[in-house]
């Protein structure tokens, strides 16, 4: 199975390594890098942003808690994924088969997960569009927010998670759809791709998100809830002074 993966120009009948292999994929090249050199560089560059990302918080907020700063590494993160990373793929999405560039040759390895990154689906075509368009640029002003402890910040920063987790939970359904719905399957049947790949690099936009969720959500309701207590003692307050 590795050698037809490596070389599936070994087998006339399949013009590309991809399930379905009946998918339409114009203008397939084979990567030219391996997969540790690709996730190599990628795991780099995340340990040089996330370092100078690390560095900018503590130099104008040293004393914001340990959690708020994890919670800025992840929207700064997750915002550079969607903004470059799958902006790239909204922009480029017609070209991707033949794509030789480093996000191209990811994107390339990651569709052995679920092919329709190579055939300019609709669905995922939208979907990564808006993520990239909506929830990149909303993620790094979540992380700013975060960093200058705004009052802002629950607000957007559940704005940006319901819309990660509904994206990923569509992203699921459709496929799964389509899997035992069509008889169509978009991975390749080495379980690593599809547990490894489909499954848990996507996994992690439901669990961090619905974490970073619920904490806007108890945060809001607590905040309402002092509001409502100020209130009433104001009002009450005020009922004292009339009386006397």
């Amino acid at each position: 199975m590795a050698d037809y993966i490596l070389n599936s120009t070994s087998l006339p009948q399949a013009i590309h390594p991809f399930y379905p292999l009946e998918a339409n994929i114009v203008g397939y090249l084979a990567n030219r890098w391996s997969v540790p050199t690709l996730l190599g560089i990628f795991a780099g560059g995340w340990v040089v942003i996330l370092g100078i990302t690390l560095a900018l918080v503590r130099s104008h907020n040293p004393n914001l808690p340990s959690r708020d700063k994890a919670t800025i590494l992840w929207f700064v993160l997750t915002g550079t994924i969607h903004l470059f990373f799958e902006g790239y793929f909204a922009f480029n999405h017609a070209n991707m088969p033949g794509k030789q560039d480093l996000f191209g040759q990811l994107w390339k390895e990651y569709s052995f997960s679920d092919s329709r990154y190579l055939t300019s689906e609709s669905f995922v075509l939208c979907m990564e569009t808006v993520t990239a368009v909506c929830w990149g640029p909303m993620s790094f002003a979540v992380a700013l927010l975060i960093t200058y402890e705004h009052p802002l910040r629950h607000p957007l920063q559940a704005l940006v998670s319901m819309g990660q987790i509904y994206g990923d939970i569509l992203y699921y359904a459709t496929s799964m759809f389509d899997h035992y719905g069509k008889g169509l399957t978009y991975c390749r049947p080495e379980a690593y791709y599809f547990w490894g790949y489909y499954f848990f690099m996507n996994f992690i936009w439901i669990v961090i998100p619905g974490i970073l969720l619920y904490s806007s959500i108890s945060e809001s309701a607590e905040a309402f809830k002092v509001l409502d207590q100020q209130t009433r003692k104001a009002q009450g307050n005020g009922h004292l002074k009339k009386s006397n």
